[in-house]
């Protein structure tokens, strides 16, 4: 390592993260070693671990010392694209073929020019977005438009909590919402999670540890598929209540697409935002999302976002708006989410015929517990077949692997679930429940 002040010692070490040469869980030499060996002084080194931790690329351990955190956000590589020749259950995506064409909506979009001080949000789009949200007992009241789930969900934690907060988070979860928290110097705190949704009593032991804040997937969760439930969302709301300050947030990624109703546990709160994402609805590339919440969140999410890129361009937004209000593109999206939920129906059953214990109430994906991660991602890709390794999904959770069903012809269930039966098999497993 190199380095002649915390600044520069700090960037050799980031360096070395982005180029592999030191890895998630490395230790760090001590501070005293490391100042001897380059000539500095202790509270040198010290200033650049801290700087690092700070960053979220570093976590200390009281004693043990300082590790390159599990997931560190710097330059981190995409997950890997199924190879070549492989029948990619891996990726998470929507079915292309289920989504608009937007080229079509495009050709159709007029609009007036936006300049410098014109409203940021689109009028169409809050019209119909207030609409769609209303229909979940969602309050519209204050609105406001950013650049998908996780770029709102980044600047509602950033208006509410400080560095070193904790913060509850679904386990298994989504990778870059773990990664997220990381990278603001927050603390996960994972709360278990089952086909109903986060599980009260674990809620309740997070809240009684003091958090700051909670993030939840009230539908088509992923990995694990959860929808919460109308019951189950009263007992969050209730064990909530005792927690006034604690801002909940809702990540409603896959609204109309995710094949079940949504039931809010944030409504009514002092502290409150649900982010309906258009990407799993009318494509990945559709960078767009509508933050409701109250008064004081969505003023400072704009104010933060006036700061940065100002807006979300009004192209994208009438862009929505129009498809929102399509009738032929509605009636294609519910075709689209009844075709998902066939899709993965017929794999759980398929699975469950095979003494799997299956997961996937909603959504694009179905999770499937197995003893080993990867020995079982090996297994499959030797048959042909492209899983996602459940490592990236978890904190203290089972393992499991991922099915994204999106895709998957019904036709082809039969062969994909023999195929994990094998593979699990295999390796001796004991985890399927028959």
């Amino acid at each position: 390592m190199r380095g002649s002040n915390a600044v520069e010692l700090a960037g050799d070490i980031e360096r070395r993260v982005a180029d592999h040469e030191l890895l998630p869980g490395d230790r760090l030499p001590p501070v005293r070693i490391l100042a001897v060996e380059l000539d500095l002084a202790p509270n040198t080194v010290a200033s650049a671990y801290r700087r690092l931790g700070e960053r979220g690329i570093t976590t200390g351990r009281g004693r043990m010392g300082t590790f390159i955190a599990e997931r560190p956000p710097v330059m981190v590589p995409t997950d890997p694209k199924a190879r070549d020749g492989l029948r990619d259950l891996s990726s998470g995506n929507p079915d292309p073929e289920l989504l608009p064409d937007l080229n079509s909506v495009l050709r159709d979009s007029d609009g007036p020019r936006i300049l410098y001080g014109d409203r940021s949000v689109d009028e169409g789009l809050a019209e119909h977005g207030a609409l769609l949200l209303a229909h979940d007992g969602i309050s519209a009241d204050h609105l406001t438009v950013v650049s998908g789930g996780l770029d709102g969900m980044e600047r509602v934690l950033q208006t509410h909590v400080r560095r070193g907060d904790r913060v509850a988070i679904e386990d298994p979860g989504y990778p870059p919402v773990i990664d997220l928290v990381g990278a603001l110097g927050l603390v996960a705190v994972p709360v278990a999670i089952d086909d109903d949704g986060p599980q009260t009593e674990s809620l309740g032991s997070a809240l009684d540890r003091g958090i700051a804040a909670v993030i939840v997937t009230p539908r088509a969760q992923n990995p694990f598929g959860s929808v919460i439930s109308a019951e189950r969302a009263a007992e969050l709301r209730s064990v909530l209540s005792g927690f006034p300050d604690v801002l909940v947030i809702e990540d409603d990624h896959a609204a109309a697409v995710a094949g079940s109703a949504m039931h809010s546990i944030g409504q009514d709160r002092e502290r409150w935002a649900t982010i309906r994402s258009a990407a799993k609805t009318y494509g990945p590339d559709v960078r767009l999302a509508l933050l409701a919440g109250d008064a004081t969140t969505v003023r400072r999410v704009e104010g933060r976002q006036r700061l940065g890129p100002g807006w979300v361009s009004h192209v994208l937004q009438r862009l929505v708006a129009q498809m929102m209000h399509d009738p032929g593109i509605s009636l294609d999206v519910k075709d689209a989410a009844d075709v998902y939920a066939s899709r993965r129906q017929a794999m759980l059953d398929a699975l469950h015929e095979r003494s799997f214990e299956a997961h996937g109430a909603s959504g694009l994906n179905v999770w499937v517990p197995v003893p080993d991660e990867s020995a079982a991602v090996s297994a499959m890709e030797e048959r042909g077949i492209a899983v996602r390794n459940g490592s990236r999904f978890r904190i203290r959770s089972a393992p499991g692997v991922r099915l994204t069903v999106a895709a998957l012809d019904e036709a082809e269930t039969s062969n994909v679930a023999d195929a994990l039966y094998q593979a699990v098999s295999d390796l001796g497993s004991g985890t399927r429940s028959g």
